[in-house]
């Protein structure tokens, strides 16, 4: 299976250190810290290993981005029901993994990297970080709704305008703010993706979700 086609949870616990490691190298000295004899370094693995797993540096810069993006979860089980409580739950962990990862080193060294390059031919970062990160976290959102229309908790024709509205409101401008050096604040996170939910389901909430 190619890095392109391997979902984030495939990637083995060894895979998934060395993924880690070349993260936190990428943060700490940018780019050109970021080589393949430098990461069988630091991740104790040899070269062959990692052109085996990863293929050539691009394989390895997608696989960073989508093993970080398997970091926002949400609901993937097919066939099985939600209820008001699970959906609402669902929600609310999608909406502060995302806060989270939105606003880590990682992410913001990546998001920062990408924009730096985009004047750059041949730069793939950009495009990686849309297809691997952005659409793999947006699919799987896009299924819970899916999911809690299909059930009866959600209202909504347009299913991307229906998730477009969910980012928003979770979102707003704080990643922008992020890039630009503003300092998160991870514990008023809980309170931000509480009440973002609670806005979408006034909006897209049928009886039995929307709140009082």
């Amino acid at each position: 299976m190619s890095v392109d086609t391997m979902p984030a949870a495939e990637f083995s616990p060894r895979q998934s250190a060395v993924l880690a490691e070349a993260l936190r190298l990428l943060v700490d000295g940018g780019d050109k810290a970021l080589t393949t004899a430098g990461l069988a370094r630091a991740a104790n693995c040899s070269k062959e290993s990692l052109y085996k797993w990863f293929g050539d540096r691009d394989g390895l810069l997608s696989a960073m981005i989508s093993y970080q993006a398997s970091k926002v979860r949400t609901f993937e089980r097919s066939g099985e029901r939600l209820s008001p409580q699970t959906l609402i739950e669902h929600l609310e962990l999608f909406a502060r993994d995302l806060l989270d990862v939105l606003s880590g080193d990682i992410s913001l060294a990546l998001n920062r990297l990408a924009i730096g390059q985009t004047s750059r031919d041949g730069s793939k970062l950009g495009e990686m970080l849309l297809l691997r990160g952005r659409r793999q976290i947006d699919r799987r959102a896009r299924a819970l709704l899916d999911s809690g229309r299909r059930d009866g908790l959600l209202r909504f024709d347009d299913g991307d305008e229906a998730y477009h509205t969910l980012y928003g409101l979770i979102v707003s401008d704080l990643h922008v703010r992020l890039l630009l050096g503003e300092k998160p604040e991870p514990k008023t996170f809980d309170t931000r993706a509480r009440k973002a939910i609670t806005a979408f389901l006034v909006l897209h909430g049928t009886d039995k979700t929307s709140p009082a």
